[in-house]
């Protein structure tokens, strides 16, 4: 697309990952659902945060992880949340700046701390993640820069930040100014948890033509369409979209564009460490392609290597160089 200074601007969460190894008799004791999302209090952080095991502290947040994966591919990318000024805040704006993403939100008061995410890894790779927004839930209009996503080819959201007051209408901001301005817009549903408590927005944002590209898992798609026939649930948003895109864990993705059904399989790993982000890095591997004017078939391969490189490890963000990686695999040059 012409005139456009970023592939991708993302709106989301601003947070840090709390990685640590959790049986599953620990997840009973503490009556947390396997596998689900949870919004927690500070008092609840503090008191999770002290039964946990030792573990690895990165930084992320689900758009941001996606855009640490396009930047890694080449793409020019911009991120919008907020952080406070303390210690994890500034640990935040480094890591993100360092990824050559630019970031230019400026700190907060520390009166509220900066996010964070206690993610418990079960045995089999599955990840439950206890959220405290901290400062993330007051991401403000003001802090919306209408020039920047004028600039970027796609505007891609966050659902997890549909939740607070603030960033909602920040969101909605910005969707005005790039519908505006002519350019697409992304959304990603996060986790049914989002879904059972915003489904009638996201299916407004949905019918009223607001979302160029949807990207949802499948137990998302279920929770949207509340039915359990996939297929179906596919028909049934695909024919209000220009673009859908569901991943299937395991049984790897498929992408629907202009009534034309595309599927990829998942990459074997060797062994499933973490599904943390894999969500993420699919969306920021298929992204990528599209910015690049790849077809649908090769942008979900794309997503497919990615989150392989990311559930082989701890943490949502690469460790390997996927571009390198992703142009052995396919032939193609991302530079």
């Amino acid at each position: 697309m012409p005139n456009t200074h970023y592939d991708i601007i993302a709106i989301g969460n601003a947070i840090v990952d709390v990685l640590s190894a959790a049986s599953e008799d620990f997840l009973a004791e503490e009556n947390i659902n396997k596998g689900s999302m949870q919004l927690i209090d500070a008092d609840r952080a503090e008191m999770l945060y002290t039964k946990m095991n030792a573990g690895h502290e990165i930084s992320g947040g689900s758009a941001a992880n996606t855009l640490v994966g396009v930047a890694a591919l080449g793409g020019r990318c911009a991120f919008i949340g907020q952080v406070a000024d303390d210690c994890l805040g500034k640990v935040f704006q480094h890591d993100i700046r360092a990824q050559n993403i630019d970031f230019k939100v400026p700190l907060r008061d520390a009166e509220i701390p900066t996010g964070r995410c206690l993610i418990l890894v079960s045995p089999d790779g599955e990840r439950t993640m206890n959220t405290f927004l901290g400062v993330a839930q007051y991401l403000h209009s003001e802090a919306i820069q209408p020039e920047m996503i004028e600039k970027a080819a796609i505007l891609y959201l966050e659902g997890y930040l549909w939740d607070p007051e603030q960033p909602r209408a920040a969101m909605r901001e910005a969707i005005k100014i790039a519908r505006k301005a002519g350019r697409k817009v992304a959304l990603t549903l996060s986790d049914a948890f989002c879904i059972e408590r915003h489904r009638d927005d996201f299916k407004q944002l949905i019918n009223d033509g607001l979302i160029d590209i949807l990207f949802a898992n499948e137990v998302e798609l279920k929770s949207l369409v509340q039915h359990d026939d996939f297929d179906r649930g596919v028909s049934e948003v695909a024919e209000k979209l220009p673009l859908l895109v569901v991943t299937r864990g395991p049984n790897g993705a498929i992408a629907i564009k202009d009534n034309i059904r595309t599927e990829t399989l998942a990459k074997k790993v060797e062994r499933v460490v973490d599904t943390t982000g894999a969500g993420d890095l699919f969306a920021a591997g298929f992204l990528a392609g599209q910015a690049r004017d790849l077809s649908i078939a090769a942008s979900l391969e794309m997503g497919a290597i990615a989150a392989a490189e990311i559930i082989s490890h701890y943490g949502a963000r690469p460790e390997r160089d996927i571009k390198k990686v992703i142009e052995s695999a396919l032939n193609v040059s991302l530079n």
